[in-house]
């Protein structure tokens, strides 16, 4: 929805403007076509990661977690290891947005949670939500772990059969 927004209505001046949440009325238009390409172009993959970017993790859940899923069907630890992989970039995306977002806001906004709009919200309260999630993915809360969180086996530990080794 982010994404449709810059894109069409109410567009990307609109989007800039609600970055920091300061009553500033929303200009007709931005004056530097760059800036207006550049939130076009963030919009197609995370929407300057507003919203976490309904449109690039709504084409990953769809397409990507269903075919680790679909293609390793009977091998969970497997599973378990790409998506674990997966989450881990997202939950540094996450840490990095949420840090970046805080730094950019005027220090009288950043404790004063009532002042801001549903983009500051958007890209703070909801992205450290979203944070929560993945860390509770990782903790194994609400679900069966077959690789994050378990003892690793001897067998892994131990080189590979047919390698020499040196002798002490």
């Amino acid at each position: 929805m982010p994404a449709i927004m810059a894109w069409l209505s109410p567009g990307a001046a609109w989007f800039h403007n609600q970055l920091i949440p300061d009553g500033t009325p929303v200009p007709a238009a931005l004056s530097d076509p760059r800036t207006t390409m550049a939130i076009w172009q963030l919009g197609n993959l995370s929407q300057v990661y507003s919203r976490k970017g309904y449109l690039l993790l709504g084409m990953i859940s769809t397409f990507v977690f269903r075919a680790v899923r679909d293609a390793l069907p009977n091998n969970p630890v497997a599973q378990e290891r790409i998506m674990g992989a997966s989450f881990t970039a997202l939950a540094l995306a996450d840490v990095t947005h949420i840090i970046w977002s805080w730094v950019g806001l005027p220090d009288n906004l950043k404790y004063d949670f009532a002042s801001w709009n549903s983009m500051t919200h958007g890209n703070i309260t909801f992205v450290i939500f979203l944070l929560g999630m993945r860390i509770a993915w990782f903790l194994g809360i609400g679900r069966t772990r077959y690789y994050f969180g378990q003892p690793s086996s001897t067998s892994q530990s131990q080189p590979p059969t047919g390698l020499k080794t040196k002798a002490a």
